[in-house]
């Protein structure tokens, strides 16, 4: 069913609805054409950093000087490296990360410890579903490619600036696309951008006018922390999302932490601290 929210109660349940309508009939294969974006707490949107900022109409001021100040010297980029780069640095851009794996949407649902009294959830989205409403245009070059979602190449044949992007169709329309390969991060995130062509709407918005298939799960707060450490051990963590040492830093900090309440770290009999005790495991 379109749009249905999907609760689970253990580990076993979330996975099979991970890989919910994964089945392809054409293929004979379990091949998705779902992408995934997990949130930490249910209650979020489906909003860009650029609709959280409120004023979209800084967009063009806002590339205008990362593009300035970036001391990057390439005149031949287009605004889709230029926008793809913007967002991977953090600048508030109208794209939306996802991912094609539903593990390491999973994996951003849970990797913030503050966040687990509060239910999560990982939204998917049939992407290929969406082209549909793409511009002729869009997708007379998705059919030449023989593919189902575009690159940055892809797309600057269609469209070269923001501004001509909202004219191509009257109705507003999202659009996938797989950045290039910036660094190891954005590969070992198997990493997907969305965008609307008017960056004022939101797209869970978006798909409750269209016969876009997606659905959501409802990650629940007492289960966080087996999906947490599950997770670890099947080497899905900031360690491997985000190589280098911050990313390194930031798994230790997660993995070290003390998950007992302050009575039961109280009612300890030794005076041996949780990360002695932690050491003493993985040692052995």
């Amino acid at each position: 069913m379109r749009g249905k929210t999907i609760e689970v109660s253990s580990w076993t349940e979330l996975t099979e609805a991970l890989f919910h309508d994964s089945w392809s009939q054409g293929l004979q294969r379990f091949r998705s054409s779902y992408v995934y974006r997990g949130l930490e707490d249910k209650r979020y949107n489906l909003t860009s950093t650029l609709n959280r900022l409120g004023e979209s109409h800084l967009e063009k001021h806002l590339l205008r000087n990362f593009r300035k100040y970036s001391q990057i010297d390439d005149e031949n980029k287009s605004i889709w490296n230029w926008l793809a780069l913007a967002q991977h640095h953090g600048l508030p851009t109208r794209l939306l990360d996802w991912t094609y794996s539903p593990l390491v949407a999973l994996h951003f649902a849970t990797a913030n410890f503050m966040h687990f009294d509060k239910d999560g959830m990982i939204w998917a989205i049939n992407y290929v579903d969406t082209k549909e409403y793409l511009p002729d245009q869009m997708v007379r070059i998705i059919d030449e490619e023989g593919s189902h979602i575009f690159t940055a190449e892809m797309l600057d044949r269609a469209v070269s600036s923001l501004p001509e992007l909202n004219k191509l169709k009257r109705k507003e329309f999202a659009i996938f696309f797989e950045p290039p390969s910036i660094d190891q991060r954005i590969v070992n995130q198997y990493a997907v951008f969305s965008m609307m062509s008017d960056p004022n709407r939101t797209i869970n918005r978006w798909l409750k006018a269209t016969e876009v298939r997606y659905f959501k799960i409802i990650i629940p707060a007492e289960l966080k922390w087996e999906i947490r450490d599950k997770l670890d051990q099947s080497n899905i963590n900031e360690r491997v999302l985000f190589p280098g040492l911050d990313g390194l830093a930031r798994w230790l900090k997660r993995h070290y932490r003390d998950t007992r309440s302050e009575g039961e770290r109280d009612e300890l009999p030794s005076k041996e601290t949780f990360l002695d005790k932690r050491n003493k495991e993985d040692n052995a």
